[in-house]
């Protein structure tokens, strides 16, 4: 199917350590989609901001410029798309 994104990450029950996207472009937003049963949190570090990640979240990040994480969360599965 035609898409504006170059690839689609699947991200299983795994920590995301403090990044910057390396292959996003500066100028676009990056999608960040939460599935699954787990009570994470998403956190921007950049803007020293935490926000909840639940499942069914959409988070749209210019994710080339901030830096941006999910630490361990303590109950669930977490599926992510990004």
């Amino acid at each position: 199917w035609p898409s504006i994104y170059v690839s689609i990450d699947v991200i299983v029950n795994q920590e995301t350590p403090p990044h910057l996207d390396k292959v996003s472009a500066p100028s676009l937003l990056d999608l960040l989609v939460s599935l699954g049963t787990h009570d994470a949190q998403f956190h921007i570090g950049d803007l020293s901001s935490i926000f909840g990640y639940q499942p069914g979240t959409m988070i749209y990040l210019a994710g080339k410029l901030l830096c941006h994480s999910v630490p361990k969360w303590e109950n669930g599965e977490r599926i992510a798309l990004a």
